[in-house]
């Protein structure tokens, strides 16, 4: 176990945030129905300081459930229907200039445009250009936006929950991979359950209205995002992370028959990065204050399924990067003696 000079997270502390999730699943159950996973790694996603991108077919409740959620969370909440023909300055904001009636005076007020909130729901973000995918782009990354050479500092926390519809790819902008590393998850929303569905039309054919009552708010999550940083990780656990992800990289030494026959590229260090952080705040929310093998696990489809590409064979054969990652992690030893002795991971150990 590395040695850390920040104590690990108190029984009282965990304690908290495992009611806090529970409340938090109570309150959204009374307006989502099911999804519990999907809220799960978004809770996680939060927790972690990262952001998510969600795919889904329309009429499942996207926007429902991140509105609910800045609800319970206590949050300011905005969402941006994204069109081909948005500009930057319609999601950072812009100068006017006004008159100062009582000098006389010309001056420069800048408006804040809709980023300018804790939770910015970005619906369907591969349907506007280049140029306002990059100016979002900067205020995920950076927390704040430039205009007219002046930085405004967004507020804190800041999370962008971006929604795409995989339906429909005519006359959209597919999202750069740089921009989509960003994006601590890619999360699939799938269709519910038939118990689940007969509950969903029940509830929104009647009058029936329910009431989210905030259970966090931002000051407290600033506070649990700290903790997740506080959590320790074993070396065998950071390993096994780090060798999940160099195992994608296509022509490295250590690198499995089946990922050279099937994927473009793999992903970055930024995987192994999210990969940990997600792996704790799991954790913590699970109540535990210590990392295992299975929170990695958990979390690699979401953390890589969009930061590697298979090739086109692959994509022809049906092969889609979840399988990939099955087989991944199933090539992968767990415990520590066999992934240290393993003669093709000793490659990547190495290089």
């Amino acid at each position: 176990m590395p040695s850390s000079s920040t104590p690990p997270p108190s029984s009282n502390q965990l304690h908290r945030l495992v009611q806090v999730r529970q409340r938090l699943m109570d309150e959204l159950s009374q307006v989502i129905v099911g999804q519990r996973e999907v809220i799960d790694l978004i809770l996680i996603s939060i927790f972690s300081r990262g952001h998510c991108l969600l795919e889904g077919v329309p009429g499942l409740a996207k926007t429902l459930m991140i509105s609910t959620l800045a609800k319970a969370l206590d949050l300011t909440f905005n969402r941006v229907q994204f069109t081909p023909d948005m500009m930057p300055a319609d999601i950072t904001g812009t100068e006017i200039i006004e008159e100062n009636r009582s000098t006389g005076t010309r001056e420069r007020r800048f408006l804040h445009g809709p980023l300018f909130a804790n939770v910015v729901l970005a619906d369907e973000v591969n349907r506007t250009p280049p140029k306002t995918q990059a100016a979002l782009l900067e205020a995920m990354q950076e927390r704040q936006i430039t205009v007219g050479g002046q930085r405004h500092v967004l507020p804190e926390p800041f999370f962008v929950l971006a929604t795409q519809n995989p339906l429909e790819q005519e006359g959209t902008y597919p999202l750069p991979e740089a921009q989509q590393d960003r994006f601590m998850f890619n999360i699939l929303i799938r269709y519910p359950q038939f118990d689940e569905e007969l509950e969903i039309v029940r509830r929104t054919t009647s009058r029936q209205v329910a009431e989210v009552s905030p259970v966090v708010n931002g000051r407290e999550i600033l506070e649990a995002q700290d903790l997740v940083r506080d959590v320790p990780v074993s070396d065998h656990v950071l390993q096994y992370a780090t060798s999940l992800v160099r195992q994608t990289r296509v022509g490295q030494p250590g690198v499995p028959d089946f990922i050279s026959e099937t994927v473009r590229w793999g992903a970055g260090p930024r995987a192994v990065q999210y990969l940990v952080l997600g792996a704790k705040a799991r954790a913590l929310l699970s109540g535990r204050t210590h990392v295992a093998i299975e929170d990695v696990t958990a979390l690699a489809p979401p953390v890589l399924r969009h930061r590697l590409r298979v090739n086109y064979s692959a994509q022809s054969d049906g092969v889609t990067a979840d399988d990939v990652i099955a087989r991944l992690i199933q090539a992968t030893p767990i415990t520590a003696d066999d992934l240290t002795r393993d003669a093709r991971l000793q490659k990547i150990f190495a290089s």
